[in-house]
């Protein structure tokens, strides 16, 4: 009977240096970051068919440590990009706050970025609903809940959108 190999702990070094690619493509939360990285060892020992190795969550907490202290990873510098990001394409804050929910941002943290930001919701949906449908917007009522159901599927309050609709009227 032969023994399997035992995993070994993988090296500070080079669990520093695949956190150092991963940053620096584009920011990430603490979570989505510990969890690439755990991927990304599985991913390395399968494709190399070599021994499995782990990262422990000791290895795993100094590495987020040191790039913690060496500003490579900051949780509200990527909440703030995050939002900026997402509102640029098109996405409203109910939106935004499910997706940085699924990145493991906490609740309080999410909260507080998305009152520190100065965007305008209406003003986003106005915009997008012309991007999408055209000026004049539609009047009659089967065309109107359409576009509703367009920005709603795109994260925007119920207010936002009456707003759009409200201020073309005007």
């Amino acid at each position: 009977m032969t023994e399997q190999p035992q995993p070994k702990e993988i090296a500070f070094p080079r669990l520093l240096d695949r956190t150092m690619r991963i940053l620096a493509q584009r920011d990430h939360s603490e979570a989505e970051l510990r969890r690439k990285l755990q991927q990304s060892v599985q991913r390395a020992a399968f494709m190399q068919q070599s021994e499995p190795e782990i990262i422990t969550d000791a290895q795993l907490d100094k590495v987020i440590g040191w790039c913690q202290e060496n500003g490579w990873l900051n949780e509200a510098r990527f909440v703030e990009r995050f939002i900026q990001s997402r509102s640029r394409k098109g996405y409203g804050p109910q939106r935004i706050r499910l997706e940085l929910g699924q990145k493991g941002v906490a609740r309080p943290e999410i909260d507080m970025a998305m009152e520190a930001c100065e965007i305008d919701w209406g003003a986003c949906a106005a915009q997008l609903a012309e991007r999408k449908f055209g000026l004049p917007l539609p009047t009659e009522w089967k065309a109107k809940a359409k576009v509703q159901r367009f920005l709603q599927s795109k994260g925007f309050f119920m207010e936002d959108i009456q707003s759009v609709f409200r201020n073309f009227d005007d």
